[in-house]
């Protein structure tokens, strides 16, 4: 179960899919009543989401695709937009 003191703690950190390629930074929690729902990711310099999206500024990250919080926010790369593939270096 994740425990957070603040959720405020979580802003700008740094988003990475489960294959290790930097996806973006946290923006925003979506919240419901109780729980988190999703959370908005922006694409920054240098990231997966800017190389994908060109000039859209980011994605809503389903919560349930999260994998981990910690020192960076550790997601499935089923969250990764144009069906979920990763680029291959």
């Amino acid at each position: 179960m994740l425990k957070l003191e603040k959720i405020s703690e979580i802003y700008d950190m740094k988003v990475f899919t489960e294959g290790g390629e930097y996806f973006g930074d946290v923006e925003e929690a979506i919240l419901t009543k109780t729980k988190v729902h999703g959370w908005r990711v922006k694409a920054t310099k240098n990231s997966y989401l800017s190389k994908v999206l060109g000039s859209a500024r980011g994605v809503i990250v389903p919560h349930q695709l999260v994998k981990s919080i910690g020192d960076v926010m550790l997601i499935s790369k089923a969250a990764a937009p144009a069906g979920g593939e990763e680029p291959t270096p």
